[in-house]
Parts: structure tokens; C-alpha cells; sequence
């Protein structure tokens, strides 16, 4: 007995100092003295974590640098791979052997090939059929131009490299090796695709809908001459790969007739059709994925071509396609993915590249790659009537290989068609032609031409850039439209959080109708009465800007359609009906843009629309970003601290300063509303029984349906227009206006003193949108008290009683202190009317707002983004909405 103890003994201490690893591991790990990075086939999960976490690392470390050059996220992960791959890090001694031991990579191969799996679904997710059905002719020719070409290419380099660097296995012969690189050539990477051309908005251009039709096409022809090249490898004979591809057609046709009518018909059957997939629908979704990947490995096909098909069967109605990316995308693209593409670079080892036979190879395989796909598209794009420049464009970018060319050529090294250095060598060309393709798009294609392009379709200016001559009717209205100051095109920023304030403040801008209900109802019932819509209403154009992120569900938002989405958007569609129920006319559409171009895509809007003011409203939660799941407000001073939100703000009036007028609303309870800043405390405050009790009783409407103005007008560009938007706000009958001449004598930093009538100016230095300085003077005196003079003596008797202008003396030093405490006692008299407004304008010299269009050296602040006026309103917490006006186009200037 004692000696079968001491047998156990012996053998439990063996397994623990490591023995012939047959052993069961120490239980406690490294408490006993055990080496995580020990690789154990019974327990592989602690060296793949390690592995697994060291990967994503790099990826991450390497993204954030090279998307700062607009460098997809696979070039992170394969530079990222290569580094710790036999060109770098497995140089070091021992990093191989305690980190990638070869017999652990079995176990990362799987991991890496199941993530890659789900992946090819997502990517034939992302291929909408509808968009190369609805624009074949150009698709077509295009794709096939830009397939022929570079297939016979790289056919052509083949039989070189074949002779050079022959495949490790003698089985293979030159027809399969050619077809393997005339394929690799050949495809495009559509998936990367979508994302240069969304990041560059260019989607909806000309070179946009042409190259993501013509990369459909490509897409499925390439994967199905990779497929045919791989059945051709793992099959012995002719005749069992001719069997191997006619199992994969028929595998095909059962997917699309028989599999996926009941399939559609239990998505709509369990509402995953219109509400995106429930649970059990996106089990049942990847198990058909998993099935259809297990039929094509085992007739010698790879079992990405099954994945990839059944993505391609997956509806796209109500945007479930887009739906089921969404559920399983994030954990494929952060953890599955980087773990293959990482996989390609550690079978990458640079060094194999180590003569100048090698380097011309490579640099041939280089310049096939770039001059078939450009030839080719080039030629086929200039065939259906692009210009020249679109041409080249859509050549560069059908050129783009991406990640789809490292999965072609990861397939291609594990069936035996290429050896390490022909793999490093198509490694290298994918690498180049990717980088390249956003830098050569940009010279090709810059924003300043493709505006060129747009107006000299419409037919606004001939090619030469000279203005198109308006017929006489048309300058009429021109002319007419710069003598009004009035607001007549108003450019919304839509948010979901803002829609409350902003319907109030489009209510009260409307024109009013002095007709009342029962008048408008005996017209409506008489037939021979037509309903007249104002002459002139008021057009208010919407804009909806939803986050463009990596995630491939964000840009198939943009690839199904901008148009389908401004449409069915329920926050534009809200915007639209109650526009059209007051009286004014309206359009509204959403864009999907990166946030760091929220600013340029307001801006740009404005200008398309010629708007002549654009209202920005402030963000409730103080983020760029919509988030409809928080359930409650932050507290009211972080609201204005997100430097995001701030350099948001900033940059857009800054950029739209050369377009029009522009106002930023701070809404605090207007139109009558209130929200709660902080998160109720748990409380008691009903009995265990009461359950009625605890109802939340329903809000009264609001019985004073007044709003009272408070404007303090001190001199310059801003005041000047916000003094005209606040007399246009008080033909509303329900609006009261205090206008206050804030004024102050004497000379303070630098100011001129001045006395009487003569005129006092000052000047504040700006930086232009070219980043030059330059002077803006305002004639404080002049011009300033001259449009007081006017305005009052010209006052219509309608808001004789409701307007009134009055003006106070302060001391310099406390001029703001002053303003802040007047705008104060002014608003928030009447608590429960629908709302106070105190209008501003942005920029005050004679406040020491002189220079707030630079951004300041330590980051972006309120002071900064608003002016410091509202800065103090804002921090004072005073009762009221602020409307911050800034001067732009026209008024900016006088």
C-alpha cells in the first residue's frame, strides 16, 4: 500500500517538474512553480490567451497611427503579424519557442480559420445584388474590363515565377499555378472598398456607384475562380474536380430555391424581418453558415466558399442584413480577425526576399497589379461616358486588394501553390496596393474637383469654372434674395435629443396665420375654395448626421442607400410633418459620415442648399453622438465639457463662417418642457398597496404659451444679424422682445475713446478657414447705432407694444458682469410659460472675445466654441434657451 503511495508521489512530482509532459498540469499554476507559456495539448488555452492578447496589442498599437493616414485596419494586422513573425521578433532567441511554438499553432490555426469563416459571411453580407442589377452596363463592363487585363498579366508573371520559385509541391502544375495568380491579380478587396469610398464620400458620385457595382461583380467572379483553382489542387484527377465543382453548383442552386424561401418566410414568420434577428434566428443563421462551410470542405472546396454563400442568400429587406452584422461583428473584426491576418504574417518572413532576382519579381508583380486594374477600368469607365480624371479614379480603385488578396493568399500557400517567398512576395504587393489606393484617389479626385464636376453637370458653370448666365427671372429673384436679411432657407441639424426645443423655435420663425380654426374649416368644406400655401413660406432644410465608425455595419448604412434611410429616418420624418403642419416647406435627408467630418458635412449641406442660416442645437448629453439607450441627463456643467462636442462646435463655425449665418441653440426647457438634471434618488413615497398612486400623472398643456426675448446688443458683425433675427422671432404674437444697447465710454485696452457722435472702433484678429490672420473691424458707433436708429423708427405697429429698445451705461470692467446680471433679471419672470430666449452674438471685441476662431493651444473650451458672454450664462446656469448667432457669408463682411 505504502509503495503505490510513493509511486503516485513520484509520478505527481514528475508531472509538476515538467516529466515527459504527459502528466496532468500543476492545479495551482504558478503557484506551483509553473510556466504559463509551457504549450500542454490538454489545456492550450493559457499560451493562446497570451498569444491571442500580444496580437490584438500590436493590431491596436499599429492602427492608431496609420488611421491618421486613412490606412485600413488589415494593414495594421498584417504589419502588425510580420513583426512578430521571422522578419522581427522571431529573431529574438527563444520568443518562437515560448510564444509561437509550432506545435500551438494548430491550435491558433483554428481559432483564426473558424473567425475567418464568419467573416466571409459578413463580407457577402456587405454584397447588396440590388446595386449591380441596377447599374449592370457599367458594372459589367468595368468589372470584366478590369478583370481580363490583369488576369492575363499576371498570367503572364507567372510563367517566371513558376520556373524561378516553383510551389513546394511537385503536384502542382502551371495551368493551376497561372490560374492561382491570375486570380490573386485579378480580385479586387470589396470589403476595403466600401470603406475608402464611404470615408472619401464618394458613394454617391458617379465614381462611387460605378466601383462598388463593378466590385460586386468582381467580387463573386474571384472567389469563384479561387474556388475553382483550389478544387483543381485538392482533387487528384479531372474528372473528381469537375464532380467537386458540380457538387458546389448544385450546393448553389439548393441554398437559393430550396433553403432560402422557408427561411425568409421564418424571419418574417418570427418578426426578425422588420425588427432585425431575434436570438434564435441568428443561432439558426450560423448554424446554416456552419453547415454550408462543412459541405464545401468535404467535396475539396474551402469552407469559406459555404459561408460566403450563405451570406449571399441572406435578405436585405428591412435592413436585416445590416441587422445581423451588427449582432456578431465586433467580436469577429477585435478578436477572430486579427488573429488570421496576424497568421499571415507570421508565415511572412521579409528576409526570403534576399537578392535582386526576388526584388524584380516583386516590383513586376507590383506594376501588373496596378497597370491591369487601371488599364482595364480606366479604359471601360472612359467607354460609358466618365470623364477622364473619374476614369483614372475608378482604375486606382479597383486596384485596391485589401484583405481579401491575404485570405486568396493564405489559401493559396496552405494548398501548396505557393512557398514562402512567393507568398512574401504577393504579401508585399498587397501591402503596397492597399496603402496606395486613398492617396492616389485623393490626387486623382480632390474634393475642389469633384465640386467642379457636380456644377458643371447641373449646368451652374461651364467647364472653365465662368459662371452659367441665369436667365433674367432667375437673377430677379438672386437680387431680391441678398437686399432681404431675413431668414428664408434655414439649414436644421437634426438630433433626437433637441427635437422639442428646435419644433418650438421653427414654430415661432414660421409665418403666422391670422386665420382662425373654424375660418379654415368653413374653406376647407367649401369646393370652390383651394387651399392657397403661403407665397413665400419659410424652407427649412434638415440634416441628420449618423456616426460613421470601422464597424462594416455602419457603412453598409451607406452602401444600401443614403436615400432609403432619409426616408424611413423616424427623427427626419418627424421633422417633416411637423414642418409641413406649420406652414413651411421642408426637406430633410440623413448622411453617414466619420466624426471627425460632422463639421464639413453641415457646412457642405449649407452650401448645396443655399441656405442663408444654419441652426446647430447643443448636444443634451454633451456628446457629437446620439446615444438613444441613456436613459438620463448628465449634470448640467458636463454637458459643456466634452472636448469632442466643443472642437465640434468650434469647427463648424468656423468652416461655415464663409457660407451663411449660423446659430448655436442652448435649449433649457423651451417650449415648455422640463428635464431633470440629475438621477432620482431611490425614495418611498407611496404605500406597499398603492398602486395607482404611483402612476406618473399626465402633464397639463401649457396654458401661457408666451416666450419673452432678452437681447443685449453691444456692436459688430454678430449683434447686427442676431438684431435682425430677433425682430423677424417677434412677429410671433406670442413673443415679447427687451432689446438692450449695452454702452460704456472711456478707453480700456486699447480701445479709443471717444465722445458724442464720432465713431469708435475696434478690431479683433480671426483666422481665416486658410489659417492667415487677418483684421475684422466693427464701427461700434456708425454702422451699429445707425441700424438701432432705423429698426426702431421703422418698427411695424403690430410690434410697437411687444418690442422695446432701451439702453443702459456700465463701466468698462464690468460691462460682462453687468450684460450677464441684466440677461438674468430679464428672463425667467413668468416660470411657467412656454420658454425664454436670450439671443447673443458669438464674438465681442470690447468683451476680449478677439481671438476665439483659432483654437486654443491647450484644446477646445466653451469660451472658445460660444463667446464669453454665453460662457458666463452657461456657468451661471441662468433659466433660460441661449441662441448664440455668429455672422457669416454676406454679413460678415459689412
Amino acid at each position: 500500500m505504502s509503495a503505490s503511495i510513493m509511486e503516485l508521489v513520484s509520478r505527481a512530482s514528475a508531472a509538476a517538474s515538467g516529466g515527459d509532459g504527459t502528466g496532468a498540469a500543476p492545479q495551482t499554476g504558478i503557484i506551483e512553480g509553473a510556466n504559463p507559456t509551457h504549450y500542454t495539448p490538454s489545456n492550450p488555452i493559457t499560451l493562446f490567451i497570451i498569444q491571442a492578447v500580444i496580437v490584438i496589442v500590436f493590431c491596436q498599437m499599429l492602427h492608431y497611427p496609420l488611421r491618421l493616414l486613412n490606412q485600413p485596419r488589415v494593414i495594421a494586422e498584417v504589419i502588425g503579424g510580420i513583426i512578430l513573425g521571422p522578419s522581427v521578433m522571431m529573431r529574438i532567441p527563444n520568443f518562437q519557442s515560448n510564444i509561437f511554438p509550432k506545435e500551438s499553432m494548430p491550435v491558433f490555426n483554428n481559432v483564426a480559420n473558424l473567425g475567418l469563416i464568419v467573416f466571409l459571411f459578413i463580407v457577402a453580407l456587405e454584397v447588396d445584388v440590388r446595386m449591380f442589377t441596377s447599374n449592370w452596363k457599367a458594372a459589367v463592363s468595368v468589372g470584366l474590363a478590369g478583370m481580363i487585363i490583369p488576369f492575363g498579366l499576371g498570367f503572364a508573371v507567372a510563367w517566371g515565377i513558376y520556373n524561378q520559385f516553383p510551389p513546394d509541391s511537385k503536384d502542382i502544375n502551371f495551368g493551376v499555378f497561372g490560374l492561382f495568380i491570375g486570380t490573386a491579380l485579378a480580385i479586387t478587396a470589396f470589403p476595403v472598398l466600401c470603406r475608402i469610398l464611404t470615408e472619401l464620400n464618394l458613394l454617391r458620385s458617379n465614381v462611387g456607384v460605378t466601383v462598388l457595382a463593378a466590385g460586386i461583380g468582381n467580387d463573386v467572379t474571384g472567389w469563384v475562380l479561387l474556388a475553382l483553382c483550389v478544387t483543381l489542387v485538392n482533387n487528384d484527377s479531372g474528372l473528381a474536380a469537375l464532380w467537386a465543382l458540380l457538387s458546389c453548383i448544385g450546393w448553389t442552386l439548393l441554398l437559393i430555391f430550396v433553403v432560402r424561401p422557408p427561411f425568409i418566410w421564418i424571419l418574417r414568420r418570427t418578426g426578425s424581418l422588420q425588427n432585425g434577428p431575434t436570438q434564435g434566428m441568428v443561432a439558426l443563421t450560423l448554424l446554416m453558415v456552419l453547415a454550408s462551410a462543412f459541405f464545401t470542405g468535404i467535396i475539396g472546396i474551402h469552407p469559406i466558399f459555404g459561408a460566403f454563400l450563405v451570406g449571399l442568400i441572406c435578405p436585405h429587406d428591412g435592413g436585416f442584413a445590416i441587422k445581423m452584422t451588427e449582432k456578431i461583428e465586433d467580436l469577429i473584426s477585435v478578436l477572430f480577425l486579427p488573429l488570421y491576418f496576424a497568421l499571415s504574417g507570421l508565415n511572412t518572413n521579409l528576409g526570403a526576399l534576399n537578392d535582386g532576382t526576388t526584388w524584380g519579381y516583386v516590383i513586376a508583380v507590383i506594376l501588373c497589379a496596378f497597370a491591369g486594374k487601371i488599364i482595364g477600368g480606366t479604359l471601360a469607365a472612359r467607354m460609358n461616358k466618365l470623364l477622364w480624371r473619374e476614369s483614372f479614379t475608378i482604375g486606382c480603385l479597383m486596384s485596391c486588394k485589401g484583405l481579401v488578396e491575404l485570405i486568396v493568399l493564405n489559401i493559396g500557400r496552405d494548398a501548396g501553390i505557393l512557398n514562402e517567398r512567393t507568398f512574401t512576395m504577393f504579401v508585399v504587393m498587397a501591402l503596397v496596393t492597399t496603402v496606395a489606393t486613398t492617396p492616389l484617389t485623393k490626387a486623382l479626385y480632390p474634393p475642389w474637383y469633384q465640386k467642379k464636376v457636380e456644377k458643371w453637370r447641373k449646368g451652374e458653370v461651364e467647364w472653365d469654372g465662368s459662371s452659367v448666365q441665369d436667365p433674367p427671372s432667375s437673377r430677379g429673384e438672386s437680387v431680391h434674395k441678398l437686399d432681404t436679411k431675413q431668414i428664408r432657407r434655414l439649414l436644421v441639424y437634426l438630433r433626437l435629443d433637441s427635437l422639442p426645443g428646435l419644433f418650438t423655435f421653427l414654430a415661432l420663425l414660421g409665418p403666422q396665420s391670422n386665420t382662425s380654426a373654424e375660418k379654415v374649416t368653413e374653406m376647407a368644406d367649401d369646393p370652390a375654395n383651394d387651399p392657397v400655401p403661403p407665397r413665400k413660406p419659410l424652407e427649412v432644410h434638415g440634416l441628420r448626421i449618423i456616426e460613421l465608425t470601422d464597424r462594416a455595419s455602419s457603412v453598409m448604412h451607406v452602401t444600401e442607400g443614403e436615400e432609403f434611410y432619409s426616408q424611413r429616418d423616424p427623427v427626419v420624418n418627424a421633422f417633416r410633418a411637423f414642418s409641413q403642419l406649420h406652414d413651411l416647406a421642408v426637406a430633410g435627408r440623413v448622411a453617414v459620415a466619420p466624426e471627425d467630418s460632422y463639421a464639413e458635412t453641415l457646412v457642405n449641406q449649407a452650401a448645396e442648399v443655399s441656405s442663408d442660416f444654419a441652426l446647430i442645437p447643443w448636444g443634451e448629453y454633451g456628446s457629437i453622438t446620439e446615444d438613444q439607450s441613456v436613459a438620463f441627463a448628465v449634470h448640467a456643467s458636463e454637458r459643456f465639457r466634452g472636448p469632442v462636442h466643443l472642437e465640434f462646435v468650434h469647427e463648424t463655425l468656423r468652416k461655415v463662417r464663409s457660407t451663411c449665418n449660423a446659430g448655436i441653440f442652448i435649449d433649457n426647457g423651451f417650449g415648455g418642457t422640463t428635464k431633470p438634471s440629475n438621477r432620482n434618488e431611490l425614495s418611498r413615497i407611496t404605500s406597499a398597496g398603492s398602486v395607482r398612486s404611483q402612476r406618473e400623472t399626465a402633464a397639463l398643456p401649457v396654458s401661457n404659451k408666451n416666450h419673452h426675448i432678452f437681447f443685449p446688443f453691444i456692436g459688430g458683425a454678430d449683434d447686427r444679424v442676431a438684431l435682425r433675427i430677433v425682430l423677424q422671432l417677434a412677429k410671433n404674437p406670442h413673443v415679447t422682445v427687451s432689446i438692450v444697447h449695452i454702452n460704456w465710454p472711456g478707453s480700456r485696452d486699447g480701445h479709443i475713446e471717444v465722445a458724442g457722435e464720432s465713431s469708435r472702433q475696434t478690431s479683433e484678429s480671426v483666422n481665416t478657414e486658410h489659417g492667415e490672420k487677418r483684421e475684422l473691424k466693427q464701427d461700434i458707433t456708425a454702422q451699429d447705432l445707425g441700424l438701432l436708429s432705423v429698426l426702431q423708427s421703422s418698427l411695424p405697429d403690430e410690434l410697437t407694444g411687444r418690442v422695446a429698445f432701451s439702453e443702459i451705461n456700465v463701466a468698462p470692467g464690468a460691462a460682462l458682469a453687468e450684460t450677464v446680471a441684466l440677461a438674468k433679471k430679464s428672463v425667467g419672470q413668468t416660470p411657467k410659460n412656454a420658454g425664454d430666449v436670450i439671443v447673443l452674438g458669438r464674438r465681442h471685441a470690447r468683451l476680449g472675445d478677439g481671438v476665439i476662431e483659432g483654437l486654443p493651444s491647450s484644446g477646445p473650451d466653451l469660451k472658445s466654441a460660444v463667446g464669453g458672454i454665453a460662457e458666463q450664462l452657461v456657468i451661471s446656469t441662468v433659466n433660460a434657451s441661449i441662441l448664440i448667432i455668429q455672422a457669416g457669408g454676406r454679413a460678415a463682411e459689412t
